[in-house]
């Protein structure tokens, strides 16, 4: 059955910082009413590709379409109304630490809806609902855990209904469980709403569970766009070492550091040890 929900399509995207490139020519689409997983190494390029699809930072050339819409020919005002059909859970949930979780999924709607408190109410208390934290409505950010926080954030990013939801490193700083937990929240999303999923991640672990698609970034460029099964099947040299976590082989010994020489010391421990250590 073909999904309502939006592709995201890339077309020839160079992004960078001050004129110079960390990701060119980039081609992809991102398909709508599933989850992709943009993969790569740390400091790849997948924030920036993030940062320029929501365009908080401007790109060198090439295009972005959300859906029919290619964001960066869009009037202001009809980019703040596309942004209204868009939700986002930032790296560490971001949220506001003088609101309780109430105040912080409600913002969006006292922001962008005509809804009256008791109907705000009434949302936000099913989206906390949502992701568990029902019992959590009073609670400040700085009392809850890492993982409550980003569940938090992503009832904050669900709570206009968007047609497409970002996730940026949801899993980073979380333990295998609550990561795992956050697998699973994601994936009953995309089974119970329409819409179209895409996460930044370096957590292979996490991509397995919930990727349909796969967009991988490393030396510069795109290295792989497709099925999650068609990457875990391939025999990419630089894709297999990035699969299996194996670091290249060094050609020399590693440079051992001599040790400091008591002389240069100010104290002279050595004789205090000595005798404690023979005690």
């Amino acid at each position: 059955m073909t999904s309502s929900a939006p592709d995201i399509r890339i077309e020839n995207l160079t992004i960078g910082y001050g004129g110079t490139p960390v990701v060119e020519d980039i081609n992809a689409t991102l398909p709508g009413g599933g989850v992709s997983v943009i993969l790569g190494g740390s400091g790849c390029g997948k924030s920036t590709l993030l940062k320029n699809i929501l365009k908080l930072n401007t790109a060198m050339s090439g295009s972005v379409y959300l859906g029919k819409h290619n964001i960066f020919t869009l009037k202001k005002k009809a980019f703040r109304c596309l942004k209204q059909r868009i939700g986002v859970l930032f790296q560490d949930g971001a949220l506001l630490g003088a609101l309780n979780l109430f105040d912080n999924v409600a913002l969006p709607l006292r922001e962008h809806t005509k809804l009256k408190p008791a109907q705000i109410a009434k949302v936000v208390k099913a989206k906390l609902s949502l992701v568990g934290l029902e019992d959590f409505i009073d609670y400040f950010p700085n009392e809850l855990s890492g993982g409550m926080r980003k569940r938090a954030g992503l009832a904050r990013a669900m709570v206009m209904d968007p047609d497409i939801l970002f996730c940026d490193e949801p899993t980073s700083g979380l333990d295998p469980i609550n990561s795992a937990e956050l697998d699973e929240l994601l994936l009953e999303l995309k089974e119970r709403f329409e819409m179209t999923i895409v996460v930044v991640s370096h957590d292979l672990a996490s991509m397995q569970a919930i990727a349909d698609y796969v967009l991988v970034l490393g030396k510069g460029k795109t290295l792989f766009n497709g099925s999650k099964e068609s990457l875990l099947a391939t025999d990419d040299v630089y894709l297999r070492q990035f699969l299996d976590r194996k670091g290249e082989k060094r050609e020399s010994a590693r440079i051992t550091m001599p040790h400091l020489d008591p002389s240069v010391m100010r104290m002279d421990c050595s004789k205090l040890l000595g005798d404690l250590d023979n005690n």
